[in-house]
Parts: C-alpha cells; sequence; structure tokens
C-alpha cells in the first residue's frame, strides 16, 4: 500500500525565523489595540474602555505588586480624554524604582497602564515611599525625560496622568456623561473580595460626582 504525501511547498512559500518580526511592546499595542482593550482606534468607546481597564488593573495586579481586590485606588477624571490612577501601594524597591519598558517608570508589573500610555500624547508617571518621590514625563511610553525627584506626602503609591492622544479616535470618542457602567473585573474574576476598591471622581461636573466599584 503506498500513500500520497502533498508535496513540500516551494522554496519561495516556506517561513523562517526570518519571517517573524518581533514588536516592541508600544508597537505591538498600537498595532492591535483590541487586544488590550476590546476595540480599536475606530471605536468612540474607547475611552471609557480605558477607564475600565485601569480600574481592572488596579484590583487585580501583577502577584508580586499586591493580592487581588487588597489595593485602594481612586481615578479622577480631569477632562474629556485626561484621567489619572492613584493607586495606594507599598513599594517593594529599597531606594528607587526599577526603570521599565524604554527605561520608564512604568514596568511589566503593570503593563495594562503601560499600553494605556502608548495611547497617550502625555503621561506623567509619580512613584513615593518612605518620604522619596520619583516622576517622569512620557510621550506614549517613551521617557521625554529622565526620572526626577520630588518630596512627596506621606505613605507609599503611585499616581498616573494620562491624556489620551484624540488625533487618531473619532470625535465623538470622549469620557460619557455616566461613567457608572465602569467594569473593574472582566468576566474572568475569580478573586475572593478583599479590602481593595476603586472609586471613580469626575471633576467634569461641579458636584465632581463619585462612584464606588468594589
Amino acid at each position: 500500500m503506498t500513500f500520497d504525501h502533498p508535496p513540500d511547498p516551494p522554496e519561495a512559500h516556506r517561513y523562517s525565523a526570518a519571517d517573524i518580526t518581533v514588536l516592541e511592546f508600544d508597537a505591538a499595542v498600537l498595532k492591535r489595540p483590541g487586544m488590550y482593550f476590546g476595540v480599536g482606534l475606530d471605536d468612540p468607546r474607547l475611552p471609557v474602555l480605558l477607564l475600565s481597564a485601569a480600574a481592572r488593573h488596579a484590583l487585580h495586579p501583577a502577584t508580586r505588586v499586591a493580592e487581588d481586590h487588597s489595593l485602594a485606588t481612586e481615578i479622577a477624571v480631569l477632562g474629556d480624554l485626561c484621567f489619572n490612577v492613584t493607586i495606594n501601594q507599598q513599594h517593594a524597591w529599597s531606594d528607587s524604582p526599577p526603570l521599565g519598558y524604554f527605561d520608564s517608570l512604568l514596568g511589566p508589573e503593570w503593563w495594562l497602564l503601560a499600553a494605556i500610555a502608548t495611547l497617550c500624547a502625555t503621561t506623567t508617571v509619580e512613584m513615593w515611599s518612605d518620604g522619596r518621590g520619583f516622576s517622569q514625563e512620557l510621550t506614549g511610553l517613551r521617557p521625554l525625560s529622565t526620572v526626577q525627584r520630588f518630596d512627596p506626602h506621606a505613605g507609599s503609591g503611585t499616581r498616573i496622568t494620562f491624556t489620551i492622544d484624540g488625533h487618531n479616535l473619532p470625535s465623538s470618542a470622549v469620557f460619557p456623561a455616566d461613567l457608572g457602567n465602569i467594569d473593574a473585573h472582566g468576566p474572568d474574576c475569580t478573586a475572593a473580595d478583599g479590602p481593595g476598591y476603586v472609586v471613580i471622581r469626575d471633576h467634569r461636573r461641579g458636584d465632581q460626582s463619585s462612584t464606588l466599584l468594589a
């Protein structure tokens, strides 16, 4: 009995390592933002989904940062495409924060916040602990400057201020007036309830309305 085997592909159609393109993290986010946030740059829902992503990442950080549902976080909506995230976390570094992507203060332990920064015109990262503060300005995920020192208030935490780049977004792509539908857990959350929470404050309104997500 004989078996017919398909012929080997012509040499021109064979793939090798030379055919594989390895993208930098920010280039991968820009190429396929839907893989990170569920929609592309042409979808007006993108800004509110970035808020949801920030809330989810704060409640479900990397295991080396904190346990799920353990961190207290405030998200402040400062404008139609500007918001910041303040996370009360105990930093593990002994002297200064380790540098992450492209020598920025955002490393893989906060990869989803780094992905949000990729879609921003400017991002300011601040980290503080034990009376020492460190800050850095980014455009996209690339540093505009080296890390600077500042005198922080008491405690330990991280604040990241994002200004989303609206040039490639539809004109209707802004944060909605109603922020009550922010999803801080996602469909795969199985963690037990904990002391952590996210409060969202909308500073665009005179009454500075707030929404608590736990």
